[in-house]
C-alpha cells in the first residue's frame, strides 16, 4: 500500500497515567502514550500548571521520555513543600486536535 492511504488522525491517549505513591528521593514514572498522525506532542500539567522538564530547563529533575511518559529522577520533597506532589494529566496535541489523559495523583510517602 502507498502512504496516501494513511489519513491524518487526531491524537488519542492509548496509555493513561496511574496514581503513584513514591518515597522521597526515589525515581518515578508517570506513564502516557499517545497515538496520532502526525505524531502528537505531549505536555504534562500538574494541578493545571504546565510541568517544566529538562527540555525547558536542563537542570530539571523531570524528563519527558520519547513515548510521552514523565520520568522523575528523584521525587523532590522538602520541609518547605512537596513540589512533585499533585494531580497530573498528560495532553497530546497535533494540528487536528488534542487529547487529555485521566488524572493521576502523585503522592509522596510519609517520612
Amino acid at each position: 500500500g502507498s502512504h496516501s492511504e494513511l489519513e491524518d488522525t487526531a491524537p488519542r491517549i492509548v496509555e493513561h497515567p496511574t496514581d503513584l505513591l513514591v518515597s522521597k528521593g526515589e525515581p518515578a514514572t508517570l506513564s502516557c502514550k499517545a497515538e496520532g498522525r502526525p505524531a502528537p506532542a505531549v505536555e504534562w500539567y500538574k494541578d493545571g500548571e504546565r510541568v517544566e522538564t529538562d527540555r525547558e530547563d536542563p537542570r530539571s529533575h523531570r524528563t519527558l521520555l520519547p513515548g510521552g511518559s514523565l520520568f522523575f529522577l528523584r521525587i523532590l520533597h522538602g520541609r518547605r513543600g512537596k513540589p512533585d506532589e499533585g494531580v497530573y494529566v498528560c495532553v497530546a496535541r497535533n494540528y487536528l486536535g488534542e487529547a487529555t489523559s485521566r488524572n493521576a495523583s502523585l503522592e509522596v510517602a510519609g517520612e
